[in-house]
C-alpha cells in the first residue's frame, strides 16, 4: 500500500512563499494523477491543483491560479506544491494525494499552512 509522505507547512506571513513535497514511499507504475487538496477549519476539504503523471498536465482551482504551481519529479515519485502570494484565506490543513490506476486513490496525513495577516 503505498504511503505519502508531506512536508513544507509552516507559519509565513501573508503575501509570503512556501514550498510543499509530497513523496511516495515505493515506486509505482499506475500512478495516474498526483496532487492537493485542503481543509480549512469549519469547511469541507476543497481541491487545490493536480498533475497528471505521464505528461504532467497541471489543473488548478481559480482562487489558486496565478499565485500556485505544481510539479513532479517522475525519478523520486515526489510532487511538490510552491506558493506564491499567500493570503490568509489560503490556511488550511494541505493533503496530498495519488490516483492509481489499479488501486484507486491515497490521501497523506496532511501539513498545516498557516498565512498570519
Amino acid at each position: 500500500q503505498v504511503q505519502l509522505v508531506e512536508s513544507g507547512g509552516g507559519l509565513v506571513q501573508t503575501g509570503g512563499s512556501l514550498r510543499l513535497s509530497c513523496a511516495a514511499s515505493e515506486r509505482t507504475s499506475s500512478t495516474i494523477t498526483m496532487g492537493w487538496f485542503r481543509q480549512a477549519p469549519g469547511k469541507e476539504r476543497e481541491f487545490v491543483t493536480s498533475i497528471t503523471w505521464s505528461l504532467g498536465r497541471t489543473f488548478y482551482a481559480d482562487s489558486v491560479k496565478g499565485r500556485f504551481t505544481i510539479s513532479r519529479d517522475t525519478a523520486k515519485d515526489t510532487v511538490y506544491l510552491q506558493m506564491h502570494n499567500l493570503e490568509p484565506e489560503d490556511t488550511a490543513v494541505y493533503y496530498c494525494y495519488t490516483d492509481l490506476s489499479k488501486s484507486g486513490r491515497y490521501w497523506g496525513q496532511g501539513t498545516q499552512v498557516t498565512v498570519s495577516s
